[in-house]
């Protein structure tokens, strides 16, 4: 028997096309979150070193931002790709995008 040359559909989402929003932008992204993984690196040291409160604090704000500005960018990316192209085809692929999007924002409103 031949294994199925279709790959699986993704875990989470539903995915008309083969790429993400943000597939132009992968290597930025990469690099965004392996700085911000050495930020967290660079956070437990200063634990571990007992560093003063206030410096710790400052770290967290800077890793925290540094977070937020990858989430907006893949949210733009969300939309001006993924969520376009579902309401050009409209149906309910378009209204499940926009829900979608929508519950995006929310969590991160609330975070």
């Amino acid at each position: 028997m031949t294994p199925d040359p279709t790959p699986a559909a993704p875990a989470t989402g539903t995915a008309a096309h083969t790429h993400h929003g943000y597939i132009t932008s992968k290597d930025d992204y990469l690099k965004r979150l392996r700085r911000i993984e050495g930020q967290a690196r660079g956070l437990q040291r200063m634990v571990e070193e007992e560093k003063y409160c206030i410096d710790i604090l400052t770290q967290v704000s800077a890793m925290t931002k540094a977070l937020q500005a990858v989430a907006m960018g893949l949210l733009e990316d969300h939309l001006s790709h993924c969520v376009v192209d579902a309401a050009v085809a409209g149906g309910p692929e378009a209204e499940a995008k926009i829900k979608e999007a929508t519950d995006a924002i929310a969590r991160l409103v609330r975070s």
